[in-house]
């Protein structure tokens, strides 16, 4: 079988948990191939929640193996903080897998991201402050520590003291900060090597072994297609690549073995973080969304900026991806609205763009084209087939389909696991 890959679609927090788990049973492996715990993902099994950080969603599904991706940064006190919390409420979690080449977060990088951002102050990004771009950066400047590196205390400590020559200038010299010592870090970081061994392999051996076996492997991404370091509303961007390309790079999976790429949209579009949305609500509309789709962060716990569903996020993130079904999400949420509004195009200055602006100052001012249509007020939680869903559900669903470049496949109309109306098969 083909690798899958599961992308974001807007600016993150689209479901991609809850499309990961509802296509856990069909895969042997779900794989978390960027990003670290600056983001999350809530799944809802029966009466529970689950909100994972830096764990992949098939953690919740017996029989799948989840791994940690190569493209992955880890902070190790939370990864192991939340293997806890799952063990303590029944979950097993001796299936996970780490990629020996994933990066680690040390102290001084959280330190950094934190300072740094206040530092920028009007100009801030909107970073989470856990320390995962500066650890990217340290990945791209050649000066990280790899997972593998805490197996051998001799090689930690000379990458720590290589990239505390650096750390330490800007901590003092730039930010007025102490700067820690090299026997704190790698004693922070050497405290975990035992309880981490267990789960470190080669995942790229083990991932492609598995494909040649004939098993399904799930890519799980985080962040979302428009917080794509190269292919986002950069510079307001998260550190890695979230989209499909980068399923392969975060995972050593090659292009060719992947087949379906499946995008994640919310009914809607939301944003964390700094940075243009063209379609965001700053009246009772947004504030409605909010509250009725529970738009809060489930890493930092803030409000999620609101606004209509996008079309033109949609079709870019399409094109990008290369993305073969859409599943749509919490269309439950627009239940009761008159109208709803889908934006079908820009106002740039007077022009019509029906494509996304390749000039950012473009995007940051345009203004959407909206299209109304008629809104429904039946339920829509017991749905398991587009033929359930009224009559104007599913004209909006169509529209939105046509609009955004690929087939909708699942439809969300509720937040538990089961609540799925299912169009066209995706495995």
């Amino acid at each position: 079988m083909p690798a899958i890959a599961i992308i974001g679609a807007q600016w993150g927090d689209e479901g991609k948990g809850k499309a990961t788990d509802l296509l856990g049973s069909s895969v042997d492996y779900v794989v978390k191939f960027n990003g670290g715990n600056n983001a999350g993902h809530t799944v809802v099994i029966g009466d529970e929640k689950y909100a994972l950080h830096l764990l992949p969603s098939g953690i919740l599904t017996p029989g799948c193996t989840p791994v940690i991706g190569n493209g992955v940064v880890i902070d190790l006190d939370v990864l192991f903080h939340e293997i806890d919390g799952l063990e303590a409420r029944g979950i097993d979690t001796s299936r996970l897998v780490v990629s020996a080449s994933a990066h680690v977060i040390p102290d001084y990088n959280r330190t950094i991201d934190k300072v740094t951002e206040r530092f920028l102050g009007s100009r801030r990004i909107g970073t989470t402050g856990r320390g995962i771009g500066p650890t990217y950066a340290d990945k791209m400047n050649r000066i990280g520590i790899r997972v593998q590196d805490l197996f051998d205390e001799s090689i930690l400590r000379q990458k720590v003291e290589g990239a505390l020559e650096l750390k330490s200038q800007i901590l003092t010299k730039v930010y007025n900060r102490k700067a820690p010592g090299v026997d704190e870090i790698v004693d922070g970081l050497l405290v975990h090597a035992d309880r981490l061994r267990p789960y470190v392999a080669d995942t790229v051996l083990l991932l492609n072994q598995a494909l040649d076996r004939g098993e399904t492997v799930l890519l799980e991404a985080g962040q979302a297609t428009l917080l794509d370091v190269d292919h986002g509303t950069y510079p307001f961007v998260t550190s890695s690549s979230a989209t499909a390309g980068g399923a392969c790079t975060g995972s050593g999976i090659p292009p060719m073995r992947m087949d379906q790429v499946i995008g994640i949209v919310k009914a809607y579009t939301t944003r964390v973080g700094e940075g243009p949305f063209p379609t965001e609500l700053f009246d009772d509309a947004g504030e409605h969304l909010r509250k009725v789709g529970h738009e809060y962060g489930t890493t930092t716990g803030r409000p999620r900026r609101c606004g209509w569903y996008d079309s033109v996020v949609a079709r870019y993130a399409a094109r990008v991806n290369g993305v073969t079904d859409f599943v749509l999400t919490k269309l439950d949420v627009l239940t009761g609205l008159e109208q709803v509004p889908v934006c079908v195009a820009y106002d740039v200055n007077g022009v019509r763009h029906d494509e996304m602006p390749v000039n950012q100052t473009d995007f940051h001012h345009a203004k959407p084209i909206f299209e109304y249509l008629p809104g429904w007020w039946e339920d829509i939680s017991g749905a398991r087939t587009f033929a359930d869903l009224p009559e104007n559900a599913q004209n909006y669903v169509k529209a939105v389909e046509k609009l955004s470049g690929a087939r909708i496949s699942a439809v969300g109309v509720g937040p538990a696991r089961d609540e799925t109306c299912v169009v066209h098969p995706l495995v």
